[in-house]
């Protein structure tokens, strides 16, 4: 999104997970297969763990559920610097979680809440 709006320069993003179940594995293929229809790759992408050190680099920590922030959060030792949020709260969706489709089996309806977050947190930087 930050590319096909010639953004990217301005942006580093970065994912982690904030459990340890994943670790080393590679995007679900779910994930995988709905990215791949869009034309996105995620070649050699695999799980990493939060720390504390990605806590203070970035600028923003933004999770997609209520259980991640909890989770950062305990990873990090709390939210003093006020980076951790909610993705769909940028979406006007205040204190709403993505739906996790490793549960839900639906990865188009998290794909598009995902697009929707993304955008109204984007909107800022216009």
């Amino acid at each position: 999104m930050v590319q096909r709006r010639g953004q990217a320069a301005e942006f580093e993003i970065a994912s982690a997970a904030t459990s340890r179940e994943e670790i080393g594995n590679p995007v679900h293929y779910g994930t995988r297969n709905k990215l791949a229809s869009l034309g996105i790759s995620v070649a050699g992408k695999t799980a990493r763990q939060m720390t504390r050190r990605d806590y203070e680099y970035y600028d923003y920590v933004i999770a997609m559920d209520k259980n991640n922030i909890r989770n950062i959060e305990r990873l990090v030792g709390g939210d003093d610097l006020h980076k951790i949020s909610l993705l769909l709260d940028y979406a006007g969706r205040k204190g709403e979680s993505i739906a996790d489709p490793w549960y839900t089996g639906d990865f188009d309806v998290t794909y598009a809440d995902i697009v929707q977050g993304l955008e109204g947190f984007l909107k800022r930087y216009e």
